[in-house]
Parts: C-alpha cells; structure tokens; sequence
C-alpha cells in the first residue's frame, strides 16, 4: 500500500513538472492573476464611486440673528453750541468738584432763597445772547421735561452709555423718542426763573455709568 502511495505521488509530480514545462503554462498563470487584481480593483472603484454619488444630509439653516455692525466708528463727543462760537462762549457756571480750589467751589455754587445748591454741570453762556443748542453726540432723546420755573431741559441717551442733558432751552424742536445726529439743533438757550444770576445760558450736564461727570474733562474750554 506505501508503495502505490508513493507510486502515485511519484506519478502527479512527474505530470505537474511537465505541465510546467508547457509553453503555454506561465502565460496562463499570469494572465490568470492579471484577470484576477483587474477585477477587484473593478470593484474598489465602483463601491467607491457609490460612496461619493451618495446625497449629503440636508443642514438645517442656523438662524444667526440681526447683523451687528462691530467697527462703527466710535463717536467723540463735541461742544453743544457751534464749533464758530467756541471764542465767544464761556463757562460762567463751573462743575462742582470737592478737590477743586475754593474759587473754583465756590462759582460751583448755586443760590435760590438764600439756599445753595451744587452744580450738576456747567452753565454756558455768550455775552448774554441767545445761541443755537446742539446735540453733542448722536443718540436718542429719552425725554423732553417743559418747566418754565427751571428751565425747559432735554436728555438724550448715546450709544456707549453715557447721557447728556441741556437744561435752560427755548425753541425745543425734538421730542422724545426721536433719534438725533451729532450737531443737530435742539433749540436755543435762554433764561429761567430758578437761576436769574446765570442769565440766558445753556446748562450742561454729561452722566457716565449714571454718575455726573466734569464736561470739561471731554470737552477742552
């Protein structure tokens, strides 16, 4: 039985050799392998190519809000009469400041019925004439307060948070809720009852973080 075993064996490898041997044999074999890695990369590329035909998922729209302009200019604030009448106008009424020298204390002060009041702001004047009143920023006027007795006063309130106030005018041509531009006119300066020493004049008053602040600290006179 071994012996027809290895007879066999013997036998299959004789015909394999001469099988190889063939002219034919190698060409076949490797025409065999070419067919065969041609096909899978056949394969490769259509699997692929239905991959990238395959629809992307619709993204729902984001809804990023109203557009906020980020580099508006930043607006400096100006004088609120006419930059021409700078030369003729002059603070007759200073902002009352506890580290200021006496004299200075003192022209802060504000009398009526022997009773003295500081002064919030500082009070303009030129020569005693009646002059247009500007609005030193652009912003929105918050309120418009009619007092004879006091002094009709205005107050607008500007983008970066700080407000103004105009007190002692005339001829008021804005009224709340309106929105203003840097230099437009908001009326004329005048007198009022309250504090007949002062004259016509314009009272001005500047809040930062809803503090009085000395104008004159923004605006050189």
């Amino acid at each position: 039985m071994r012996e027809d075993k290895n007879s066999k064996t013997s036998q299959n490898q004789n015909e394999k050799g001469q099988l190889q041997k063939k002219p034919w044999f190698w060409p076949a074999v490797y025409g065999g392998g070419a067919l065969m890695l041609a096909g899978m990369l056949f394969g490769y590329n259509s699997l692929v190519s239905k991959v990238e035909e395959a629809p992307l998922p619709e993204l729902a729209e984001v809804d990023s809000g109203p557009v906020v302009e980020t580099n508006a200019r930043a607006e400096n604030m100006k004088y609120p009469f006419k930059e021409a009448d700078h030369s003729k106008v002059q603070v007759s009424q200073e902002f009352y400041e506890v580290e200021a020298n006496a004299e200075s204390r003192e022209n802060a002060l504000m009398v009526f019925n022997q009773t003295f009041t500081t002064s919030s702001g500082i009070s303009l004047s030129m020569n005693g004439e009646e002059f247009e009143v500007l609005a030193a920023m652009s912003g929105k006027v918050l309120e418009v307060k009619l007092d004879a007795f006091t002094g009709n006063k205005i107050v607008i309130e500007h983008a970066d948070g700080k407000q103004t106030h105009y007190s002692s005018v005339k001829d008021i041509v804005v009224k709340e809720g309106d929105e203003v531009t840097q230099g437009q006119a908001l009326g004329k300066a005048t007198e009022n009852e309250w504090n007949q020493s002062a004259g016509v004049h314009l009272h001005f008053e500047v809040l930062e973080n809803g503090k009085y602040i000395n104008p004159k600290k923004l605006l050189a006179f």
